[in-house]
Formats: C-alpha cells, structure tokens, sequence
C-alpha cells in the first residue's frame, strides 16, 4: 500500500514517465528487429525455394547419367572427387544480439578440371548433376547462417513484445490507478481542510 502522500504522488508520476519512455524504447526496437527479420528471411526463403528446384533437377540428371554411364561407373567416380568440406562456426551480432555463423574456407562448387577425373570421358548429364549437387551443398550452409540469425532474431522480438505488453497493460495501468487513487485522497483531504478553515472562520467572525 503506498502511502498517499505529495512526495509518493511526485514519484509515481515520475515513475509513470519512465515507464512510457521505455514503452516508446522497446517498441522502437522491436520494429527495428522485425524489419532486420525480414530483410534475412527473404534471402532465406529465396534460398529453400532455389535449393528445392536445383534438387528436382540435379535428381532428373542422375537418373539421366546413370542411364548412359552406369551405376558402377558413377560410384567408382566417388573415391576419386570425394572430399571433405572444413566448416568454420564463428559468433556474429546483429543489433547487439549474438548469433553463430557458417562459413566455409573451401569453395564447394568446383569446375570440371577441379574434380580430379576425365571429365571428357563422361555426358553433360553427369556433370550437370554433380554441379546442381555442389551448388546445393552451398546453398544449404548459407542456409543454415540464415538460420541461425532469424532464430535469434525471432527469439529476441518475441521477448521485447512480452516486455512491452507487461509494461503496457500491468505496470503502467497500475501506476495510473495508484496516481488516480492518490490523487483523489489528496483532494478530499484538501476539501476537508478548506470546509474546516471556513467553519473556523465564521466561528471566529461570529
């Protein structure tokens, strides 16, 4: 219970400012944090979409290659262009918010002279399918650093939304009622106060 005084009025004014201020803060925040959500889902989804074609494809084209070469021709090609792809994880921030990023030293797309075979020896099918294929191993590792900031992104607009709701529709109503609540108290005592001095008057003149 807050007692209801000048001094307690004052400060639960004041308070009520702040509190508004840092409605104003976080809803600017938050409307910054979902313009940055979006401007990183475009690419994102962009991205899904282009890996989903280029896998319908790449499929289209092995099947193609494996007419014409033969499975056993195609795994034998497996121990001479397999390789392993070194992934760097490394913390970024994005609005002050930390996040891990994906990076990939080697480029995963190489070119016919690079994949350690005749290429001239095998159809534009086979080629095109390993194409598609590396391209979409480097799609999808932007993908997933796209993930990851849109997850932190997501994860932070939700908590500043619950903020401001808290403040929104708890605290500051409660600060408002306690500000009416006092402020009604304080005029009925200076009422009180006015009707005494007038009675005590007309005793006196009496």
């Amino acid at each position: 219970m807050i007692h209801p005084t000048r001094t307690n009025l004052l400060l639960l004014k004041d308070k009520a400012r702040s509190v508004t201020g840092s409605i104003g803060i976080l809803k600017a925040r938050r409307l910054a944090l979902i313009r940055e959500f979006l401007a990183t889902s475009a690419p994102f989804l962009r991205s899904r979409d282009e890996v989903k074609t280029a896998y319908a494809r790449a499929l289209v084209e092995m099947h193609l290659s494996l007419g014409h070469e033969g499975r056993e021709c195609i795994e034998s090609l497996e121990g001479v262009t397999g390789r392993e792809l070194g992934v760097v994880i490394s913390d970024r921030s994005v609005m002050g918010l930390r996040y891990r990023d994906v990076t990939v030293p080697e480029e995963p797309v190489r070119s016919p002279e690079e994949r350690g075979y005749d290429y001239g020896s095998t159809t534009p099918h086979l080629e095109e399918a390993i194409h598609l294929f590396e391209s979409i191993m480097a799609e999808m590792l932007e993908i997933a650093a796209f993930e990851s900031r849109m997850k932190r992104l997501g994860e932070e607009i939700v908590r500043v939304t619950r903020r401001t709701r808290v403040l929104e529709e708890r605290v500051l109503p409660g600060l408002h009622q306690d500000i009416k609540g006092i402020g009604h108290y304080l005029g009925e005592r200076e009422r009180e106060s006015y009707y005494r001095l007038k009675r005590f008057k007309e005793i006196v003149t009496d």
